[in-house]
């Protein structure tokens, strides 16, 4: 008797990618090494790859974040969105160069570059979505270079949210409550926008964490329009089940904590995935997510406190977990770590 399909995500190198000769890959995001890794590595024909321009840290070649679906997927594309879909689940990935939005700067709505793209970005996933007949976006990963940087009036985090928000009433999409877990970084190197996500036929469960205020219900100190996301999603898959745990960092209620102190904000961090993980037990009736079984992407704003952010990682989730780190911009500017991670539990059909 056939196995029923189980979503599966690895992290490794280039190389071990290429050698491992999956056939139920979904989808592929790279990172850069370093500044001087070079232009894109090409993906297996017919396989969406995601680019994106955060560094390794340690400095590394190209790491690959590979999901499998165990099942046959198919290609395809929509408009400049790249997809792979399973009979349950669909990945899919898109970049948008600011420079083609150019003339936003004297647009007549008072729209940046970077809100023409990613209003572009997000259009183009719904069309894809409705297309393909896979409604329900599940996680999504956006990329946005200098998230941080004051221009055209206000911070490009603040403007990702405005466009992300106004895009989602646009499409007819909720913009709190049932939206995706999701994560936004901001890339030291110079790029386009990226966005890659992962949809379903089947709405998940939306997970929000006790400890916190709701992204989408943060104070207009944030900025005028809230970030449109979960703290995590629970979604099945064939037999099992598949948590996607949005970027997390060491904020409680809506304020950021222990600024300055890496250490300290690691430390926050995994007791609000903790949380999470608590949330997700009590929402999957006999699931036991665990932290020693999560994958996580560490991102560190400033690769010397790198040390100190992996010594409290060893220590929460042991010597084996599944961990690669990288160099990015977190979206306040107080904030030196963000965690995100994911995690298969197989269940009774």
């Amino acid at each position: 008797m056939r196995a029923p399909p189980t979503l599966h995500l690895n992290y490794l190198s280039l190389a071990e990618y290429e050698s491992a000769r999956w056939r139920d890959v979904l989808g592929v995001a790279t990172f850069n090494g370093s500044v001087a890794s070079g232009p894109p590595v090409p993906g297996p024909a017919g396989i969406p790859m995601a680019h994106v321009r955060t560094p390794v840290l340690p400095a590394a070649k190209n790491v690959c974040e590979v999901w499998r679906c165990g099942e046959p997927a198919h290609s395809g594309e929509h408009g400049r969105v790249r997809f792979r879909r399973s009979g349950e689940m669909l990945f899919g990935c898109i970049a948008i160069p600011e420079t083609d939005s150019a003339r936003a700067s004297s647009d007549e709505n008072g729209r940046s570059p970077l809100q023409h793209a990613t209003a572009q970005a997000y259009r183009q996933i719904f069309a894809t979505l409705a297309a393909e007949n896979y409604p329900h976006l599940l996680r999504v990963w956006n990329y946005l270079p200098a998230i941080n940087r004051d221009e055209h009036g206000s911070e490009r985090y603040w403007q990702f949210n405005r466009a992300r928000q106004q895009a989602l009433r646009a499409c007819g999409r909720a913009h709190q409550g049932t939206v995706p877990a999701a994560s936004a970084l901001g890339s030291p190197l110079a790029g386009p926008l990226v966005v890659y996500f992962l949809a379903g036929r089947t709405a998940p469960t939306f997970l929000e964490n006790p400890r916190q205020v709701s992204a989408y219900h943060y104070p207009r100190q944030y900025g005028s329009h809230r970030p449109a996301f979960s703290r995590a999603t629970l979604a099945r898959h064939g037999t099992g089940l598949a948590l996607f745990i949005s970027g997390t960092a060491s904020i409680v209620g809506h304020r950021s904590l222990h600024l300055g102190d890496a250490a300290a904000q690691t430390r926050e961090t995994v007791a609000n995935i903790e949380a999470l993980l608590a949330q997700a037990n009590r929402a999957a009736r006999g699931a036991r997510f665990e932290l020693s079984a999560l994958a996580c992407k560490v991102y560190v704003r400033r690769p010397a406190d790198l040390p100190l952010v992996q010594a409290e990682l060893d220590a929460a989730l042991g010597g084996n977990a599944r961990v690669i780190y990288l160099q990015a911009d977190i979206c306040r500017q107080d904030l030196l770590v963000e965690i995100e991670a994911a995690a298969m539990y197989p269940c009774a059909a």
